[in-house]
C-alpha cells in the first residue's frame, strides 16, 4: 500500500463481519432478553420494530454515508462538514475507549475467570455468594476502593493485549481476519446452546410463556400510562445495541471502497444484530425455565438482567445438569468473550484512526500506547469498588454521552451538511437508494426521539440520586467522567487540521444541489 493511503476492507464480507461484531457485544446476551421479560415478551417486539426502523436503521445509514463520503474518522469527517463540530467528533470515541471499553475489558476479564472456573465449578453450591464475595469481593462504597482483585487485573491485562495483537495491524490484516473466525464462530457456538438449552426440561414452557407470550397491555400507550417507559426503552435498546454514537460505524465506513452498498450494509449490520439478540433470548430463557422447573419456582424468581445472568443464574443452572455442564459452561463464557472481544476491537479503532487521521501518526505506536493506557484505566474497575463505579460510569456514559452525541451527528447531517447531500451520496455509490423519507427521520424524528430519552433519563436524575448511590459518588464517577471525557475532546480541537485535510473531494453529483 502506497504511503498515506488508506486501508480498504479487502472484501464486503470482512466489513460486515467487523461491523456486526461490533454492534453484537454482552448486551445482546444479557440485556435484550431481560428488557423483553420486563416490558411485555413478545410484545416488545413491536416497540423494538419500531425503534429500528425509526432510528436505529436511519442512524446506521447517516453513520455509514458520512465515514464513507468523507473517507474519515468522526473528528475529521465532522470537521470537513464544518470545523466547529469538530469537537463532537472527538467526543464519541472518547467515550467509547474511556468511558466504555475500560470497564468492558474488565467484565471481558471476569469472563475469562469464568471459563477457567467453569471446569472445576469452582463457584460451589452458591454461584450469587461466589461472585459478590469472593471473585469480585465487592465493598460497600464506590470510594472504599479496598485494593486490586489480581485474577480480574490479569485477565484484564489479557483481553487489551489481545486487543493490541488484533489492532495493531491495518484493518484489513487485523480485525478484519479476526472477524472473519470470531463472528461464524460466535454465530455457531450460539446456536449450539441455543439447540442444547431448547432441549432442556422446563425450557420450552419459559420460551413459550415467557419470552414470547405478548403483553400488549404494557406497550398499549392509550390505556397504560407506564407504557411510555416500555417506548423509551426500546429505543435506548437499539441505540446502544447497534454501536451507534460511538464513532466506530464512521470510522469502519471510512475504509470502505468508493463503490459501496450503503444502504444494504446499514440493514444487513441492523437486522443480523437483532436477530442474533433474539435468537440468543432462547438461550437464557431456555436456561431460566429449567433452572426455576429444578427449583419447583417461577422464572420471575431466577431470572435477573446484567451481570447476575452470566455470573450467578447461569452457573447455578449449570449444577441442575445431569451431565455435560462443564461442557456447556466452557461454551458459553466463550461466546461471552468473543462477543465481548469482537466488540472491544472497535472502540479501540474508533479512537485509534481518530488520532493517526489528524496527527498522522505511526498506527503501531498509537495502538501500543492506547492499549498501554487503557489497561491503566481498567485498574479502578479492578478493585473491590469496580462494580459499584462501572455501574455508575456507564449509566452517565450510555444514558447522556452516547445519545447526545447522536442528536448532535443528525443535526450536523441533517441541517449543517444537508440530508439531501449525503442521500445523494448514498444513492450515487451504488446499491440500493434512499427514499426522500430518510431526510424527514434524520432532521426531525429521529432527534427528537433521542432528546425524549434524553430528558427523561434527566428527569428521573433529578428526582434521587441514581441507583441509591451518595450522591458524591455520582457525582465523580458518573458527572465527572463524562465532563474529562468532553473536555478532552475539546481540546484535542486546539491542535490545527493540516489545510490539505479539510479539502473536500469534488463530488459534481452534489452540485446543484448546495444552493
Amino acid at each position: 500500500m502506497a504511503a498515506g493511503a488508506r486501508a480498504l476492507w479487502g472484501s464486503k464480507i470482512g466489513f460486515l463481519l467487523a461491523a456486526i461484531g461490533s454492534a453484537i457485544g454482552l448486551g445482546n446476551i444479557w440485556r435484550f432478553s431481560y428488557m423483553a421479560y420486563e416490558h411485555g415478551g413478545g410484545a416488545f417486539l413491536v416497540p423494538y420494530a419500531v425503534a429500528l426502523l425509526v432510528a436505529g436503521i436511519p442512524l446506521m445509514i447517516l453513520e455509514y454515508g458520512l465515514g464513507h463520503r468523507e473517507q474519515a474518522s468522526s473528528p475529521l469527517a465532522f470537521a470537513r462538514v464544518r470545523v466547529g463540530w469538530e469537537w463532537i467528533g472527538w467526543a464519541m470515541p472518547i467515550m467509547a475507549l474511556f468511558g466504555i471499553m475500560l470497564y468492558y475489558a474488565v467484565v471481558i476479564g471476569w469472563c475469562i475467570n469464568y471459563l477457567f472456573y467453569a471446569v472445576n465449578q469452582s463457584w460451589g453450591g452458591d454461584p450469587e455468594g461466589f461472585f459478590f464475595k469472593q471473585f469480585l469481593q465487592v465493598s460497600d462504597s464506590p470510594f472504599h476502593l479496598g485494593g486490586i482483585r489480581v485474577p480480574i487485573a490479569s485477565a484484564t491485562f489479557f483481553v487489551w493485549f489481545l486487543c493490541w495483537v488484533i489492532c495493531f495491524r491495518e484493518v484489513n490484516h487485523g480485525i478484519e481476519k479476526a472477524c472473519l473466525i470470531f463472528m461464524p464462530l460466535l454465530f455457531v457456538l450460539t446456536l449450539v446452546l441455543v439447540g442444547w438449552t431448547v432441549s432442556l426440561p422446563g425450557a420450552a414452557q419459559s420460551i413459550r410463556n415467557v419470552y414470547l407470550k405478548p403483553d400488549w397491555h404494557k406497550i398499549n400507550l392509550f390505556t397504560n400510562p407506564e407504557a411510555r417507559q416500555v417506548w423509551i426503552a426500546a429505543f435506548g435498546q437499539i441505540f446502544f445495541t447497534l454501536s451507534l454514537g460511538f464513532g466506530i460505524m464512521i470510522t469502519y465506513a471510512s475504509y470502505l471502497p468508493r463503490k459501496a452498498d450503503i444502504v444494504g450494509n446499514a440493514l444487513w449490520t441492523s437486522l443480523v444484530n437483532c436477530l442474533y439478540s433474539f435468537v440468543a433470548g432462547f438461550a437464557v430463557f431456555g436456561i431460566v425455565g429449567f433452572m426455576a422447573q429444578a427449583k419447583g419456582v417461577g422464572p420471575a424468581e431466577v431470572i435477573r438482567g446484567g451481570p447476575g445472568l452470566a455470573f450467578v443464574v447461569y452457573p447455578a443452572a449449570l449444577q441442575q445438569l445431569p451431565f455435560g455442564s462443564r461442557l456447556f459452561g466452557f461454551l458459553f463464557f466463550l461466546v461471552l468473550i468473543i462477543a465481548g472481544l469482537s466488540s472491544g476491537i472497535s472502540l479501540i479503532e474508533a479512537f485509534t484512526c481518530s488520532l493517526t487521521d489528524k496527527f498522522e501518526w505511526s498506527r503501531k505506536a498509537t495502538v501500543s500506547w492506547i492499549c498501554l493506557l487503557g489497561f491503566l484505566g481498567s485498574l479502578i474497575f479492578t478493585t473491590r469498588a469496580g462494580l459499584l463505579v462501572l455501574d455508575i460510569a456507564d449509566h452517565f456514559i450510555t444514558n447522556y454521552g452516547l445519545v447526545t452525541g447522536g442528536i448532535l451527528e443528525c443535526l450536523l447531517v441533517g441541517w449543517v451538511l444537508k440530508a439531501r447531500l449525503l442521500r445523494r451520496h448514498v444513492g450515487a455509490s451504488g446499491g440500493m437508494r434512499l427514499p426522500a423519507l430518510w431526510d424527514i427521520l434524520v432532521k426531525f424524528i429521529t432527534p427528537a426521539v433521542l432528546a425524549v430519552l434524553v430528558v427523561n433519563a434527566l428527569l428521573r436524575e433529578l428526582a434521587r440520586a441514581y441507583g441509591g448511590y451518595h450522591v458524591d459518588a455520582v457525582i465523580l464517577f458518573g458527572v465527572d467522567w463524562l465532563l474529562v471525557c468532553v473536555a478532552v475532546a475539546v481540546a484535542f480541537t486546539f491542535s490545527a487540521w493540516k489545510p490539505e485535510k479539510l479539502v473536500r473531494v469534488h463530488r459534481p453529483e452534489e452540485e446543484h444541489l448546495l444552493t
